[in-house]
Formats: structure tokens, C-alpha cells, sequence
């Protein structure tokens, strides 16, 4: 173990770059005489890494030596213990507070009150590069934003510690935590996101040192497809990371802006889900993710052992829902898991996905709910618009798409209508069978081109198609009172005004070859007495994917659970 110059990390990012992009040639399929460049390149780095003089940059040869000579440092309320400028912390175990405080780098102008005043910041070294004696880091806080902080060694009886903390400095890590006192001043700043500010460093600690290599660098991760085609025409193209390389370091790639503001709009999207449903009389509830049998009957479902008894994760909150409703609930929703063992390995599937559902009584027509589901969609996507610019605009820099266009009223398609428009346009489709995913794209593209929006409702779908507990279509039982909501012509919804006769819920169960058995309490709580009721189940993931025009659900999730990853 020993530390890095900073001559041997910029060759190891090098290296880790040629190598990125060798595994992204082999992938397409290159020949070998077209790699081969490469690897002589490859060679070349590594040559040069292995004639590197460690003492070039620091003079401590191991990690242990420079403890040895560098004791840890203790943060007390009287400043570090011992007196110095510069180093690493101690473990922080909760053992002191010295109440400082800390300034938000995403919050740090030259309009800010603390302009020309000593400020502590926390980041993770981005950047660094170093200009004659001087030393500029860029520093990277916990939301993406950026702040260029400097240390300049001067000619003044101050500069050999300068020189020395200016070395300290330059061999830490990229990713690692760093905490920073220092003159905050005007500048003008290109390359950060906070372009009217810097901060002149006085003393600098690491709080947590990341590894001298690490499998993927944010900067990398961070780039656009239109930036990676550009550069590979240049003597030094940006390697391009695969889906698995990034989803393998999911920890590191999370920290990346677009990422980081892709979160952000998930987290927005739960909260305006929850704000419009709480100010029209619903309540949350929170149901059981355990069933015994299977949630709905269906054959796609994770089995457990429970105590000796079947038992599976729940396909979604469906059927406690209805039972709320039952129980003279009147409105309910829940935000929570939902588990599907379909083995579909797509770009908008996933085993594991965050559900908001809802379920509402009815008095006359599940129109009632439609209303409902337009509006609360008018009600998310405007908040997003209006409330979160910054993070929209982040992760359209590095994943471009167009702006969501939404209709002021509900845009319904009856499914036999919607089948003819897919034959107008040339397309085959069959009466009563369900929709490909090309057939929703293209039924997208028409319906655009059509209502001008790119949110719409499809209802009346086939029974065959539907769950046993949808209601037939009154005036024509081959359909059914079902609808799917789609934006950017993909299903990001599905629902239903539910059956709630108890006789024909059984009469649809036994047609369908659904068990009664495990679902024998539903099937009471309809036989005590039950409103006319419908509700929805959204896709979270698939909301945020779809509205940000992504290419891969993966992108909308935190840690992405499919039929090839549960890690």
C-alpha cells in the first residue's frame, strides 16, 4: 500500500480509459488488427507507470510511513489537534463537535453573505491540476455542484508550508472526501457550476480517502453520447461505459449530475403523487408484501417458504387495496414495492419497482377515476416543470430528449378505436390481443401526430387480456372496463373499475383458472358488502424514464433489480 503521485494516477485513469474502450471494441465486434493499435498503446502506459520515481511527487514511500511521520488528526472545538494545516482526519465516530459551520457549495455566490469571509466546505475532489506552484481542485458537493478551490505557494515566509500543503493535496485521490477552510472571494470560474466564486484555501483534511484506482470515473460517466462521438475522432477519445460496467458500480455512477438529478425527479414525482392524492380525500395505506398462494393468481411471482407454508412476494398491493376499500376507506393509495418474476429481459422491465397505486370508491362510471388519474398526471408532470428546471436541465445536457406535451383534457381512446388507427397507419393488430411494445410506440407516434400530446388513456381492453377481478364491459363482455394510461406511447399505468359482486368475481375466476383458496378472505370481503369501486397501479421508474425521454429504465432506478441482476 502507498500513495500515488499525481504523475502515476493520471496514468492509471489512462490506462483505465484504453481499457474501457478496448472492452467497448471487442463488444462491437472489432477485428484484431483494429485493436491492435490500442493495445500497443495500452502497453505503452503501462511501461511508462512502472518507470515512475514514486518520490517525484511525495517522498513518503508507503502509506504506513507517512502515518508514522503524520498522525491523525482530531477536529476540536479549538481547531485540529495537532496544530496543522493540512492532513487526515481520525475516524469520525461521533467523538467531538466543534460546531462549525458548513456552506453548501450549490448554495456559494459572489452574491452570498459570506463573500469575502472564511467559510468551511465538504466535497469529493473532482478534479485536480496543478499550474506552475499553484494548485486548483475542483470540488464536487453532495448534489453535483461544483466550486473551484485553489492554493497558490507564493514567495512569502508563508510559502514552504504553502508548498508543502500544495504536495498534500496533490496526491490525494479523485472521489476522496475533503474538508476545506478558506477565503471564500470572487472569480470567474468556467469549468464549475458555480462560476462567480472560489474559495482560497488555509487548511484542507481528508475525511475519507477513495482508492488511487477506481473501476470508473465520475468525469467519464458524466458525458454525453454526442460528446463521446465527437471525441472519437481525436487522439484521445472518452471511453464509452456500458450499461453493466456502470450498473456494476452503481455507488460511483450514482454521483454523476444527470444521475444525481434523475433521483431527484423520482423523489419528485413520489412527493407530487402524494401532495395531489392527500388534497382530494385520499389516504395512505400500507399494505402486506407477503401473500400466501400467489398475489393475484398469476403464475410470474417470487415463491418463499413461510414457516412451511407457500408463500410469495406480492405482484402488487391490488388485492388489500380493493379490501380497503371494502372497509369503507373510501380513497387509499400506496407508494411501496412491487415484485414481478417475469423473466423479461427489456429496456423497460424490471423485477423490482416502486408501485403508486390507488384505489377509489365509484358511483357511477370509472370515468370517475379517469378524471382523477388526468389530473393527477397534470398535477406531476406541471410540478415537475415548474419546480425542478435545474434538475431536468441537468440530465437533458448528458441525455437529451424534448419536453413532455400534455392535453389540457383527458385524451380517451376506446380500444377498438385505438386498433383501427394502428390499421389506418398500416399497421397489423388483432382485435383481442394485447399490444407489442412496437405497436404502443407506433399507436404513440399516431395519436401525436392526431391530439398533439404525448399522454393518453386507452380503455375497454379485452377481458381475455385483463385480471380475473376487472369488470366485464357491460354492453359487450368480450371487453372489459379497463384502461391503460401511456406517455410517449408506453404503458406507464394500468387499471380498472374492479368486480365487486362476489358471484361473478367467482363465476370470472373459475373461467380463468384462478385457485380460490388463497384469495378466499377477497372473495368474503365482497360477500359483506362492497361499493362499486376502481384504481390505478403507475410505475415509478417507467414515469421517470418515459418524461425524461431515457433509453433504459435502469437509468430511473437507484439499484436495479432484473432477471440478470440481484446485486
Amino acid at each position: 500500500k502507498r500513495f500515488l503521485s499525481k504523475s502515476e494516477t493520471n496514468i492509471e485513469h489512462e490506462i483505465l480509459k484504453k481499457v474501457n474502450l478496448i472492452n467497448e471494441m471487442k463488444e462491437k465486434g472489432a477485428k484484431k488488427t483494429d485493436l491492435k493499435p490500442h493495445f500497443d498503446e495500452l502497453l505503452d502506459l503501462k511501461i511508462k507507470l512502472e518507470s515512475i520515481e514514486l518520490s517525484e511527487e511525495i517522498n513518503c514511500s508507503t502509506i504506513e510511513n507517512y502515518q508514522s511521520n503524520n498522525p491523525k488528526i482530531i477536529m476540536l472545538p479549538d481547531g485540529p489537534k495537532p496544530k496543522i494545516n493540512y492532513g487526515d482526519y481520525e475516524v469520525i465516530a461521533s467523538r467531538h463537535q466543534t460546531n462549525r459551520n458548513f456552506l453548501k457549495i450549490s448554495e456559494i455566490s459572489d452574491e452570498c453573505m459570506h463573500i469575502n469571509k472564511i467559510v468551511w466546505v465538504r466535497g469529493r475532489i473532482y478534479n485536480i491540476r496543478s499550474k506552475g506552484k499553484n494548485l486548483f481542485i475542483v470540488l464536487r458537493g453532495n448534489n453535483g455542484s461544483t466550486i473551484q478551490i485553489v492554493k497558490f505557494k507564493g514567495n512569502d515566509s508563508n510559502s514552504e508550508d504553502n508548498g508543502k500543503l500544495i504536495k498534500f493535496l496533490g496526491a490525494v485521490p479523485l472521489e476522496s472526501v475533503i474538508e476545506v477552510q478558506g477565503n471564500l472571494v470572487s472569480a470567474e470560474v468556467k469549468a464549475c457550476t458555480q462560476k462567480s466564486a472560489e474559495i482560497q484555501i488555509l487548511k484542507a483534511f481528508v475525511v475519507s480517502r477513495a482508492k488511487s484506482v477506481l473501476p470508473i470515473l465520475v468525469e467519464d460517466a458524466s458525458r454525453s453520447e454526442k460528446d463521446i462521438q465527437t471525441s472519437q475522432n481525436t487522439n484521445r477519445p472518452f471511453p464509452r461505459l456500458g450499461q453493466e460496467i456502470r450498473l456494476d458500480n452503481r455507488y460511483i455512477d450514482l454521483r454523476t449530475p444527470a444521475n444525481l438529478a434523475i433521483m431527484d425527479i423520482q423523489s419528485g414525482v413520489s412527493r407530487l403523487f402524494r401532495e395531489y392524492l392527500y388534497q382530494h380525500g385520499f389516504k395512505e395505506i400500507h399494505t402486506p408484501k407477503l401473500v400466501a398462494g400467489e398475489s393475484e393468481g398469476g403464475s410470474d411471482v417470487f415463491r418463499l417458504d413461510y414457516f412451511g407454508a407457500p408463500a410469495c412476494l406480492a405482484q402488487s398491493p391490488q388485492i388489500y387495496k380493493q379490501m380497503a376499500i371494502s372497509s369503507d376507506m373510501g380513497k387509499v393509495f400506496e407508494i411501496g414495492p412491487v415484485f414481478r418474476a417475469e423473466n423479461s429481459n427489456t429496456r423497460r422491465h424490471l423485477c423490482e419497482f416502486i408501485g403508486l397505486d390507488l384505489e377509489m370508491e365509484i358511483y357511477e362510471h370509472y370515468n370517475e377515476v379517469l378524471v382523477i388519474l388526468h389530473d393527477l398526471f397534470k398535477f406531476i408532470l406541471g410540478g415537475l416543470e415548474s419546480g425542478y428546471v435545474q434538475a431536468i436541465s441537468t440530465v437533458r445536457e448528458q441525455y437529451e430528449s424534448e419536453p413532455v406535451i400534455f392535453s389540457n383534457e383527458p385524451c380517451i381512446i376506446h380500444w377498438p378505436d385505438a386498433i383501427e388507427l394502428l390499421r389506418e397507419n398500416g399497421y397489423e393488430a388483432e382485435d383481442f390481443d394485447d399490444l407489442s411494445g412496437v405497436q404502443e410506440l407506433k399507436l404513440g407516434e399516431i395519436v401525436k401526430k392526431k391530439y398533439k400530446t404525448d399522454f393518453f388513456i386507452v380503455d375497454q381492453f379485452p377481458a381475455k387480456i385483463r385480471p380475473f377481478y376487472t369488470m366485464p364491459n357491460p354492453s359487450d363482455p368480450r371487453y372489459s372496463n379497463s384502461y391503460d394510461l401511456f406517455l410517449r406511447g408506453q404503458e406507464i399505468c394500468s387499471g380498472a373499475q374492479r368486480c365487486h359482486e362476489p358471484t361473478k368475481l367467482l363465476s370470472i375466476m373459475k373461467e380463468k383458472g384462478v385457485p380460490y383458496e388463497p384469495l378466499k378472505s377477497y372473495i368474503e370481503c365482497f360477500k359483506a358488502g362492497c361499493v362499486p369501486h376502481g384504481g390505478a397501479g403507475i410505475g415509478l421508474e417507467r414515469v421517470v424514464f418515459l418524461y425524461l425521454g431515457l433509453d433504459n429504465v435502469r437509468k430511473a432506478s437507484m439499484f436495479p433489480r432484473d432477471p440478470k441482476r440481484c446485486a
